[in-house]
């Protein structure tokens, strides 16, 4: 379905106006770069982004006797100020990517430390999932990335072998995006109902204000004979829980006996798209906003229903301070 919408985007932004051609040199690729966010990216107002100021600044910068080096680096710079770990600008030696989005934050998550302290190396995996039965039958699954595929065979599996527990910990901390199809996937093991998840706008234009009418989005639930999920469910997040796993955090606050627990993700909910410079150097970028059920824009991040840091003597003893507390919210403590 994503897919589809991303289609209709493009054809609706290239056929609103004309394309205008740039020179392959510095000054035409610049203005090329800037140009192709004035008129596609989609967080200008939320961010408060004045691109028009951020061209006056960067273009002084730029001149046709500089490296390809030193253009890289400028147009690299000027991405930055976007503060969007969804835009990124590629060539042969690198890609520019903007780090302070997770950086300047705690990591909040040591997956040796879950590893080895609750359940000294004696845990499964299936497919992308690593899972198992903490203390107090309390059942943990941690996937690592939603770019690594998950069938309806594994869920089964997994959700089978943690039947008897009395509640389970989805940890998607460092969990930096991937397919929305596993998203969904993970999702409908959670519901029994056709549910409304969240919207998607796309630009019809190249206005930064040029969106359209934000665009339901339902899951269903998995089909009969599949396992499901019925008991508390906690999900764990950090700021490293990114684009996709933002999504997913984002939707699972929104069901009834989920309880979000750790720090607030890394946002990065708009569906990225991918254009090219005349030089070839290619870009990607925030193009479509997605929203909550709600509809509130998550590109900030979504705040879990209880704040925890992992603390750092805490984990030298051998406890996770964000999973101790999940587990206790299960447990009803």
């Amino acid at each position: 379905m994503y897919r589809y919408i991303l289609l209709i985007f493009f054809l609706l932004t290239v056929s609103c106006h004309g394309v205008e051609e740039y020179a392959d040199n510095a000054r035409g690729n610049f203005e090329a770069l800037w140009t192709i966010l004035d008129e596609h990216y989609c967080f200008f107002d939320e961010k408060g982004v004045d691109w028009d100021a951020v061209h006056d600044r960067y273009a002084p910068r730029v001149d046709d006797g500089m490296t390809p080096e030193e253009l890289f680096r400028v147009c690299s710079d000027m991405l930055d100020e976007l503060r969007d770990g969804h835009v990124n600008l590629s060539c042969a030696w690198g890609t520019s990517y903007y780090r302070a989005w997770w950086s300047d934050y705690p990591q909040n998550f040591s997956l040796r430390l879950i590893q080895q302290a609750y359940f000294d190396f004696s845990y499964s995996q299936s497919s992308g999932l690593m899972f198992g039965m903490l203390d107090d039958n309390v059942g943990y699954i941690y996937y690592s990335s939603f770019s690594n595929p998950i069938g309806d065979g594994n869920l089964d599996a997994v959700l089978l072998t943690l039947a008897s527990a009395t509640g389970l910990i989805i940890d998607v901390r460092d969990n930096g995006g991937g397919e929305l199809t596993n998203v969904e996937r993970l999702v409908s093991r959670f519901i029994t109902r056709p549910t409304l998840v969240g919207y998607i706008m796309h630009k019809t234009g190249p206005g930064h204000d040029d969106f359209s009418e934000p665009y339901p989005v339902t899951y269903r639930p998995a089909a009969e004979g599949r396992v499901r999920w019925g008991k508390p469910i906690v999900v764990l997040t950090n700021r490293s829980t990114f684009s996709a796993a933002n999504n997913f955090a984002a939707v699972m606050r929104g069901l009834p006996g989920v309880t979000l627990v750790g720090a607030t993700t890394g946002g990065g909910s708009g569906m990225p798209y991918s254009s090219e410079i005349p030089c070839g150097w290619g870009v990607r970028f925030s193009a479509c906003s997605m929203l909550d059920a709600e509809g509130r824009s998550t590109e900030s991040g979504v705040e879990p229903h209880v704040a925890v840091d992992l603390d750092p003597q805490d984990a030298l003893a051998g406890h996770d301070t964000i999973l101790d507390r999940a587990i206790a919210i299960i447990q009803g403590e």
